[in-house]
């Protein structure tokens, strides 16, 4: 990458009304404390699907009313989704996830879509660009396939989004080309067709969830000069005492060996007087291969706390008690 990436990246879906739809003061100052957080780059992860459009058109009016040079921003948009108009009572994509919307968003990955959906972006972001580039979601997309000739199908229209991305780069529109997934066997995938700049994991690098294959494909991407963001660290909530483990509701009844691990954390955390939070975040950067990791506040208050978790001291003895409790295994 051109720039070095800051400890802490982040997304924007809060800005495109995910589950509530903040006044745009709210949005303005979360806006306004991540860029004072990051005052020489602050770098936002946003997406053609987050509202329809909505984030990306929301902070681009924040950084221009805040006057925020384009030198200082990095915005990272996914792509593989493209605004059209709304003929429904409600969007057709993810239904209920979404509040107030005046647009719809229909999926479009191929290499005419994505070029589409990189114009249409910059569009929306107005004085400013998107330099990080990726495909939305890729996993879920090859999941869908109906069948193994559907599936072959879909791997090949998704070979050509990304040609579409690397051309975008090797003409200079973009800085740099990425892949991001839960399901990082497709990162695997893409990266043997592409050399990208960037993956981000998701669900995937967490102090209950890392896998030989996911520690395996981050030596991989490392050996190809591939930088790793890390997102959805705490298993989307669970583990700092959330219901949803990796955006599913589970309980003790239906999980209970997930529940013990985490009581057992807990205990550890509290021994060494550490915030699980922290413990998650620094978690990520005992691998050298992940240089930052992204994070979401609807918030303003939180941005600081949250930077501050990226630069929290864990003493070795903690993660000593964790491998010896067998619960890591790193």
């Amino acid at each position: 990458m051109k720039k070095a990436l800051p400890k802490v990246i982040f997304g924007t879906s809060s800005l495109g009304n995910l589950y509530s739809a903040p006044p745009f003061e709210t949005k303005l100052n979360i806006v306004k404390e991540i860029v004072n957080a990051n005052p020489e780059l602050a770098v936002f992860d946003s997406a053609g699907k987050y509202g329809a459009g909505l984030a990306l058109e929301s902070l681009a009016e924040c950084l221009s009313e805040l006057k925020i040079p384009k030198d200082k921003v990095l915005i990272s948009n996914k792509l593989a989704w493209k605004r059209v108009p709304l003929t429904s009572d409600e969007p057709t994509f993810e239904p209920g996830a979404w509040v107030d919307l005046k647009n719809d968003a229909i999926q479009d990955i191929s290499y005419q879509g994505i070029i589409d959906c990189y114009e249409q972006g910059n569009e929306l972001l107005g004085d400013y660009d998107a330099q990080l580039v990726s495909i939305h979601d890729p996993d879920e997309y090859l999941a869908s396939a109906k069948n193994d000739e559907d599936l072959k199908d879909r791997k090949e229209k998704l070979l050509e989004a990304f040609r579409a991305l690397d051309e975008l780069k090797k003409s200079g529109r973009v800085q740099s080309v990425g892949v991001g997934a839960k399901d990082i066997s497709v990162i695997d995938f893409i990266s043997d067709h592409f050399q990208l700049d960037w993956a981000m994991f998701a669900c995937s690098i967490t102090p209950y969830t890392h896998s030989d294959f996911a520690i395996k494909l981050l030596k991989k991407l490392g050996q190809q000069g591939v930088d790793v963001i890390n997102s959805a660290v705490f298993n989307a909530g669970f583990l700092i005492g959330g219901t949803h483990f990796d955006y599913q509701l589970i309980s003790q009844e239906t999980h209970p060996e997930v529940f013990e691990w985490r009581d057992k954390f807990f205990a550890i955390c509290q021994e060494f007087d550490i915030k699980p939070a922290a413990a998650c975040v620094q978690f990520s950067f005992l691998f050298p291969e992940i240089k930052a990791i992204a994070l979401n506040t609807s918030k303003p208050e939180r941005v600081k706390s949250n930077m501050d978790l990226a630069h929290a001291k864990i003493p070795q003895g903690f993660w000593d008690k964790m491998k010896s409790e067998k619960l890591i295994n790193i």
